[in-house]
Formats: C-alpha cells, structure tokens, sequence
C-alpha cells in the first residue's frame, strides 16, 4: 500500500503541472480573425495554409472570414471602432490606404516593421502615408511592354529602335504597338517621363494644392499620346485594352502595353513572349515609370491581439511566403529575394521591373476628385489630331479643384 501511494504522488503532480501549463498556455493564445478578399481557389487556400502555420508554430487560432472586395473597406472602417471588425485584413490596395489612415482604424508599422531591406522601395511608398508606413505590401502590379519573339527577336531598349520595330510590324493585318491609349492609369508612365504628376509627393505626404496635371510635361505626355495615333499610326481609332490583347493572342500584334492580368490568356494562346520596360519615350527629361498598384496585409488599430497580428502579418509578407502566394496565383512578390528566387518566371522579373521603376498610385481618397476630368482630357486628347492640350488640361485641373472643395 505504502509503494502504491507514493508511486501516485508524483503522477499527480505530473499531471497538474501539465494542466496547469495548458491553462496557461490557453490564456495567453489569442483568437485572430482575418478578412480576406480573395476569390480564386488557391489564393483563399493560401490564406488558409498561412493562418494553419502561424496556428501550429504559435498555439493562437486563427478565423478566416471571406468579405468581397467591393465591400471590405467601408465595412472595416464602420465595423473596426466598435471592436465588430478582423484583427487583420489580406489583401488591402493601397490607394484606399488614406482613407483607412484618416479615419483611424489601422495601425501604423512603423515600430514593427524595423527590418526592410528585403522589400521593394515602390511597394513601402505605396503603403506610406503621411509618412508613416500603415501596412506591409504583399504583390503588386503595374503596366510594361510584352513583345512576341516572334515578330520582335530582340526587345527595343530606345525611342528610336521602339519606332522601328513598331513600325517594321505594321500593315497587312498586323499592328507593331497597340494599347488603350485614352485612359490616365495606363498613360501615367508617359505623364511621369515628361514631367508631370498628379499630386506633389514630399516624402509620403501629398500635397492636394499642388496638381501636376496641366504643366509643360503632362501637355508633352498627351501630345506624344496623340502622336502615337496620328503621326506614327501606331494605334488606330476604337482600340481598347480587349482589342489589343485579342491581335496579341492571335498572333497579329508585335508589342503590347498592358498589365500581369493579360498573362494568363496569352500563356494559354502559346505566344513566344518576352517582357521589358518601355523605352524614355521622345524628348522626355525622365525614365518612363508607370503607376503601382499594391496590395498588402494592414493590421486593425481596435485589435485587442495586435502583437499576435502583427506576427502573423509579418509571417504572411515573408520571402518564403511570398513564394508560396506566387506558387498559388502568380501574383508578383514586392520581396526581392522571393524575386530573385523566381528570375526564370519571365512575368515576375518583367512586371518586377516595371513595378522597381514605377510610381505608386497616391494613396489619398482625394484621388475620387481626379480620375473623372483626368480621364475625360486624356480620352479627349486623342480624338482628331493636332489639339490645344494646355486648354484641354487647365480644363480638367479647374474641375479637380473643385472637386477638392
């Protein structure tokens, strides 16, 4: 009796002090919810396998709630201060980030995000604000010149070879250069290699009183715009962006000016392509650098688990898993190691470049006030040849200032 007893002693104190460890360890994990707008298949489970990582490495469990895109932001900001919204979200664009900033319901990762070497500097701008960064980017995207081999055996590096090429290419049903050139989202790169902008950017604040949008470069930028069509004829009247990916998937066009989302449907037609920046555009005083979309992991400021959030963020915008979130959309990672890891993916390392010398969108909500007039005087600005572009520009800078009011 006496060698039963003490034998259950120490069972005993085993097991409490396994119990009280699991106590413990149940009261310090932290119950995470993240919003995410992903729709395809192996994003959503990407999202999935990196919440199942942080959960076995970390102990704290994590909800995955999916929220359409359209909704997710105005659902945050008024869901967030009454502690009702996600600890984090995945993915957010960045040009809604001033309007999250402004009302206070992200945190700022300053103080986390110490380490930032790794991430392309166009990606961390884009997430600036005021300067202070408010998220930590995960993809992006932007505009550059995709050439069948075919047609183009090597890529133009100059204004000069570009006219060449796209003009060798054109004629008896094929085109040497189509793109949509009457909208400002794809024509930024032009406006910014001449000179203009649409807001002064001093170090991540923007400055809404000065607008870039009517001086001497945006006028050079809708005029060689409008060269492009009537002087070169390079682009006739009526292409848009599905005319033009239509002649390159069939095979009848040289050079496209479009984005990463048009890669799937010309993968698929089997074109021999190859993707490069476009050439400094005639006379200009800069580089051409188009604008940026990215998107990123932003963290809630009314997160009652910020640390445990912020660990996961920083675990879901890492190298390896920028990687995996390659593997499982073919977005394009902002880490430059993930990059250099994907060199051999012709759209990563031909969009990566594109997106190292571009420029991102202004992340303020004031933009609302200048797609409308903007885009109207772009579209305006290629309809006859020959036009008064100053009138035109001070037209449509008159009606954002406005808008501004």
């Amino acid at each position: 009796m006496t060698h039963e007893t003490r034998s259950v002693k120490p069972l005993s104190f085993l097991a409490l002090a396994l119990l009280s460890s699991a106590l413990t360890t149940n009261a310090n994990a932290a119950n995470l919810t993240i919003w995410t707008h992903f729709e395809p298949a192996g994003e959503v489970a990407w999202v999935k396998a990196q919440a199942a990582e942080f959960e076995k490495k970390t102990g704290h469990k994590v909800q995955v709630v999916s929220v359409p895109f359209g909704e997710i932001t105005d659902k945050f900001i008024q869901s967030a201060p009454k502690n009702q919204g996600p600890d984090l979200i995945a993915t957010q664009p960045h040009d809604r980030l001033g309007q999250m900033a402004a009302a206070g319901v992200i945190e700022p990762m300053d103080k986390y995000i110490t380490s930032r070497g790794d991430y392309d500097k166009t990606a961390l701008s884009a997430f600036t604000y005021r300067g202070r960064l408010f998220g930590v980017p995960l993809f992006a995207e932007a505009v550059a010149l995709v050439y069948n081999k075919k047609m183009v055996p090597t890529p133009p590096t100059s204004w000069a070879s570009f006219l060449a090429t796209a003009q060798k290419n054109t004629g008896n049903g094929k085109f040497g250069f189509l793109t949509q050139i009457d909208e400002p989202y794809r024509s930024y790169g032009f406006v910014s290699a001449y000179g203009g902008y649409v807001f002064k950017n001093n170090n991540g604040t923007f400055n809404t009183n000065d607008v870039g949008l009517a001086n001497a470069g945006t006028v050079k930028a809708l005029s060689f715009l409008n060269d492009l069509r009537y002087k070169y004829n390079l682009v006739p009247e009526g292409v848009d962006a599905g005319a033009a990916k239509s002649a390159f998937v069939d095979g009848r066009l040289a050079m496209l000016y479009t984005g990463p989302w048009d890669m799937g449907d010309i993968k698929k037609a089997g074109i021999d392509y190859g993707i490069t920046s476009f050439p400094t555009p005639p006379g200009a005083s800069g580089k051409w650098s188009p604008f940026v979309g990215v998107q990123g992991i932003i963290v809630s400021a009314y997160s009652k688990q910020k640390a445990a959030a912020v660990q996961l963020a920083r675990q879901m915008t890492s190298s390896p898993a920028q990687l995996a979130f390659n593997k499982a959309g073919g977005r394009i990672p902002v880490s430059l190691s993930a990059r250099a890891k994907l060199k051999a993916d012709l759209v990563v390392s031909g969009f990566g470049n594109a997106i190292s010398v571009g420029t991102p969108m202004p992340n303020i909500p004031q933009m609302g006030a200048v797609w409308g007039p903007w885009g109207a005087a772009t579209a305006q600005s290629v309809q006859r040849a020959g036009q008064n572009y100053t009138q035109i520009l001070n037209r449509a800078v008159t009606e954002i200032k406005s808008n501004l009011k």
